[in-house]
C-alpha cells in the first residue's frame, strides 16, 4: 500500500521513533476512509537512504472493499504484507490499492537515491512497475518480527529494524545520490518552483543533465517533479473543511487558469478538482 511525506513525533527509545504526519499526498478512499496507519522515521544514518517507513493495519466487514488512492511521491517502495512482497517503482499517475478483510503491510518509502541499487540500473525500467521482491530472507523477518499481533508497537519496530539492517550495507549515498536527494527535496519543499529551469540555476546543470539525471535516478521527468508538488499542493487544499476557490487555487499554483489546473488534475486522479473537493472526509 503506498503512501508518502514527513513529520515529526515523539522519540520512542534509541530505535525507531513514531511519527504522524499530514500526509497530502494520500487522497483516502471516495467514502473518506482509511486505515491506521503507523509511521516510523528511519535512523538517522540511513536518512539518505529512507524517508520513512508505515504500517497500515487493517479490519473490514466481510463484503467491503476500500480503493486507497495516493499521489506518490517519485520514489521506489519496498512493501511487504502478510501475504505478499513487492518492489514498487515510481507511479506517473494515481496509485490506487484494494483493501479488504484483515491484514497489515510494512511499507519503506525510499530516498530517490536508493533506486539505483534496488532496480539493478536506471530506475526508468521500473516506472509504472511493480515487481516481486527477491530477498527472501527481509520477507521472512518481517513477517516473523509482526507474527499474528501487527497492532504491537514492539512488533512494528521490530519489522523495522529488520529492514534497516537489510538496507544498511547500501550506505554510503553516492554523490550523484546525494544531488538527485537534494534536487527533489528543493522542488518538493519550494511552491515558488514552476519551471525546470529554475532546477538548472540552482544546482548549476544543463537541462539535459537535470533530465538525464532525473530519468537515471527517479525515472521521471524534471516537469513531472514541478506538477507533483503542484497536485500535492491541491490535494491538501481541496481537502481543507471549507470549499475552495478553484480559481484562486489555480492561481496560486502558478497556472494559467482554472481550466488548465482541471485538465491536470483530472488526468492524473480521474476527478475534476470540484468533484475532489466535494468528496467526505473523516
Amino acid at each position: 500500500m503506498a503512501d508518502g511525506s514527513d513529520g515529526t513525533g515523539e522519540e520512542a527509545g534509541p530505535r525507531n521513533r513514531r511519527i504522524d504526519p499530514t500526509e497530502r499526498a494520500h487522497l483516502l478512499d471516495a467514502s473518506g476512509y482509511t486505515p491506521p496507519i503507523h509511521r516510523f522515521a528511519p535512523t538517522p544514518d540511513l536518512a539518505p537512504l529512507v524517508r520513512r517507513y508505515w504500517m497500515p493495519v487493517w479490519s473490514l466487514p466481510d463484503g467491503r472493499v476500500s480503493v486507497q488512492r495516493v499521489l506518490q511521491y517519485p520514489v521506489c517502495l519496498v512493501v511487504v504484507s502478510h501475504d505478499y512482497a513487492l518492489l514498487v517503482g515510481p507511479s506517473s499517475g494515481l496509485s490506487t490499492q484494494e483493501l479488504s478483510g484483515r491484514g497489515w503491510a510494512l511499507g519503506t518509502m525510499l530516498q530517490p537515491a536508493a533506486g539505483l541499487a534496488l532496480a539493478g540500473g536506471p530506475v526508468d525500467r521500473l516506472t509504472d512497475r511493480t515487481v516481486p521482491l527477491a530477498d527472501d530472507a527481509l520477507v521472512a523477518a518481517i513477517r516473523a518480527a509482526v507474527g499474528d499481533d501487527p497492532d504491537d508497537p514492539d512488533r512494528q519496530r521490530a519489522a523495522v529494524a529488520a529492514v534497516e539492517q537489510a538496507l544498511r550495507p547500501m550506505l554510503p549515498v553516492d554523490e550523484e545520490g546525494l544531488l538527485v536527494n537534494a534536487i527533489v527535496e528543493w522542488v518538493e519543499g519550494d511552491p515558488e518552483v514552476q519551471r525546470v529551469g529554475q532546477g538548472c540555476e540552482k544546482f548549476a546543470i544543463t537541462e539535459r543533465t537535470l533530465q538525464r539525471l532525473t530519468a537515471r535516478r527517479i525515472g521521471l521527468s524534471p516537469k513531472w517533479l514541478v506538477q507533483r508538488r503542484r497536485l500535492h499542493e491541491a490535494a491538501e487544499r481541496l481537502a481543507g473543511e471549507e470549499r475552495p476557490d478553484l480559481a484562486r487555487v489555480a492561481a496560486d499554483l502558478g497556472y494559467a487558469d482554472q481550466a488548465h489546473f482541471g485538465r491536470d488534475f483530472r488526468a492524473v486522479t480521474g476527478l475534476t478538482p470540484g468533484e475532489f473537493a466535494a468528496e467526505p472526509r473523516r
